[in-house]
């Protein structure tokens, strides 16, 4: 009993032994490459070049004041919806202490002048009624009399516009309200309260209250590179994908090419504008990032294949197509056409049904 065990033992043994020998030689053994293929198929090709650049409202205007002084009340913020003439700031003015001066000096000069005045014309009137001057001279004393009415009331006004910017007859055409010009959307707010702000003139531009622009009219703005710009034209369609806004795109019309372009990182850059096309209600924030895709060129429902799929000797372009046999291939000849740089269009060499030789599959994936 004890002889039978120990024979099996050895036959285990023995069997085990050629079984690891004869894995190790199957794994040692060199697999013939297998490769993957692919049919041709019909597809479109799109042939575009893409811009990058941001979306701004075509108008963006900046609200300035007429007078200089302090910022005495605010009446929007950024993000309200506000109308033409509509009261942007009020601001109180600080008036020059020399003009101030004259200002009340003209005034105090007009009163005495005018009581002296009315003296004279009350003296004359008196005296005219009772026929013992002439109408000449009555006449010489209301001319006085009237004229230093009118220096006084000019002088009380000049004082007023001195002081607080406007006259007490005239308060609602006063610079000191400062108003938008459009219609639209109020973008920023740069000052505050107690800020003090400069009026526009010839030797500065003057402090922006807030910046206002119509959100309903809507461009984007980009740059082309100069290998591309002698590709496109004005009326072009673009796509465009707003880098905030996901899954959705949006159509523009490419209404301008600057005639002259600009250096950027070594490369010669051109400025293209686009309008947008908004849908009923939508709402894009100014200064989004954005890419346009222009496309250059299109051709619809013709025969493809993967670009990778294609072989280059001397100036001929070329695939392996699959023989009866498995995994057998030959050389074939082809004339390419527009490509997007993923597929490219076949228009001679091929039928749907050849099989092209792709990439070699990964023998532990088999």
């Amino acid at each position: 009993m004890k002889k039978v065990l120990r024979i099996l033992g050895i036959i285990v043994l023995v069997g085990i032994f050629g079984g690891t020998m004869y894995f190790l030689y199957d794994k040692s053994k060199d697999k013939p490459d297998v490769f993957e293929t692919k049919n041709p198929f019909i597809s479109n090709v799109l042939l575009k070049t893409v811009a990058t650049g941001s979306v701004v409202p075509r108008f963006e205007i900046e609200i300035k004041p007429q007078v200089s002084g302090i910022i005495d009340e605010l009446f929007v913020e950024a993000g309200d919806r506000i109308t033409k003439g509509q009261v942007v700031a009020r601001i109180k003015i600080i008036p020059d202490m020399v003009t101030l001066n004259s200002a009340e000096t003209r005034l105090n000069r007009a009163k005495i002048n005018y009581e002296d005045a009315k003296v004279d014309y009350d003296r004359q009137q008196k005296l005219f009624d009772k026929k013992v001057v002439s109408y000449v001279e009555f006449k010489d004393a209301k001319l006085d009399y009237d004229s230093s009415k009118e220096e006084l009331t000019a002088a009380e006004n000049n004082l007023e516009l001195i002081k607080n910017g406007v006259t007490k007859k005239a308060k609602s055409a006063t610079n000191t309200l400062v108003r938008s010009t459009i219609d639209g959307m109020v973008l920023d707010v740069p000052v505050e309260e107690g800020n003090s702000v400069i009026q526009a003139n010839t030797f500065n531009d003057g402090t922006t209250i807030a910046s206002v622009a119509d959100m309903k009219d809507i461009i984007f703005e980009g740059m082309v590179d100069e290998t591309e710009v002698g590709k496109i034209s004005e009326g072009m369609l673009i796509e465009l994908e707003i880098g905030a806004i996901d899954k959705e795109k949006f159509e523009a019309k490419l209404e301008y090419i600057s005639p002259k372009g600009v250096e950027e990182n070594g490369a010669i850059q051109f400025e293209i504008k686009a309008n947008v096309s908004l849908k009923e209600g939508q709402f894009i924030r100014a200064g989004y990032s954005a890419n346009a895709s222009i496309v250059l060129e299109r051709k619809d429902s013709v025969m493809v294949i993967p670009e990778g799929l294609l072989k280059f000797t001397n100036d001929s372009s070329y695939v392996e197509i699959q023989l009866e046999e498995e995994q057998t291939f030959e050389k074939r000849f082809v004339t390419t056409g527009l490509s997007d740089g993923i597929n490219i269009e076949i228009t001679e060499g091929l039928k749907k049904e050849d099989k092209v030789k792709g990439e070699k599959i990964d023998p532990n994936k088999l």
